[in-house]
């Protein structure tokens, strides 16, 4: 295996893993009752791009698309994934063999931005959830999800330099 393909697949695992945290994270909140996303409704929002919609005034209520759970799971780590990149293009792929904490954390709290100010305004949710019933506890919510999301991106790092050694 040459040295691109290694690094892309060690930065693959490295957002599934982190993902998997997160998704982890959200059963665990499920399961005391907290409301977490579904991820159907991120699979409807893609789902309509084809059909040339973007912005829904409330994606629960637009019309269901074939395969949209599958989409939308597919989709969440593909974003995973895709922030793991982002990660090893601000940290180097120095930090992909030798992790640390804070570049993880930092650029899993910056995530929170896709959702703030891409995904819940184009789902009819506003910016930042402004248009929700409760924003600010979403708000919270997201930015302790991307939170995880960073502590996984490093842990998910850690595991891999460990088990690849």
């Amino acid at each position: 295996m040459n040295t691109f393909t290694a690094g892309a697949a060690h930065i693959a695992l490295i957002g599934i893993g982190a993902t998997a945290l997160m998704d982890a994270w959200l059963l665990l909140l499920q399961r005391l009752g907290v409301p977490t996303l579904n991820f159907a409704m991120i699979g409807r929002w893609v789902g309509h791009w084809r059909r040339g919609t973007w912005k829904h005034d409330a994606i629960a209520k637009a019309a269901p698309v074939r395969g949209e759970r599958a989409l939308g799971w597919f989709v969440h780590y593909a974003s995973g994934i895709s922030f793991a990149g982002l990660l090893a293009g601000i940290a180097g792929m120095d930090w992909v063999h030798n992790p640390t904490l804070l570049p993880a954390l930092c650029v899993g709290i910056a995530t929170v931005a896709a959702p703030w100010l891409v995904m819940q305004p184009a789902m009819g949710a506003g910016i930042a959830s402004s248009r929700t019933p409760a924003p600010a506890k979403n708000r919270l919510r997201s930015l302790a999800n991307h939170s995880i999301f960073g502590l996984g991106l490093y842990l998910a790092a850690v595991v891999i330099v460990w088990i690849s050694r």
